[in-house]
């Protein structure tokens, strides 16, 4: 089994920053990509940032510039930093890793997902 535990949601004021982080634990042989989407209230759930194992990340165009997506691989956590907040990144956001379980497991590579945590921005 794995799980993925997002934290660093908040209420914020236009401008200002937070970052999330998305630890991941359980029965884990490896980390492929790993990544954070958003979803607000009325509409589809949406890209964010995503980061694979090496690699370029990649960024919604809406954020570039202002967020920033790292990993850890020894904490097996990734994180979202996102500094000049609008009240348009209001949203709930989840983490995504692509995990592959262990060879007793039978190596299964599938997308696993975390709770979500709210983020607001005031304006």
């Amino acid at each position: 089994q794995v799980r993925l535990v997002e934290s660093g949601g908040g209420l914020v004021q236009a401008g200002g920053s937070l970052r999330l982080s998305c630890a991941a634990s359980g029965n884990i042989f490896s980390f492929n990509s790993m990544g954070w989407y958003r979803q607000a209230p009325g509409k589809q759930r949406e890209l964010v940032a995503t980061i694979p194992s090496s690699g370029s990340t990649n960024y919604a165009d809406s954020v570039k510039g202002r967020f920033t997506i790292s990993r850890d691989n020894a904490e097996n956590t990734v994180y979202l930093q996102m500094n000049s907040l609008k009240p348009e990144d209001t949203a709930v956001y989840y983490c995504v890793a692509r995990i592959t379980t262990p060879p007793f497991m039978g190596l299964r590579t599938s997308d696993y997902w975390g709770q979500g945590t709210q983020v607001t921005v005031s304006s």
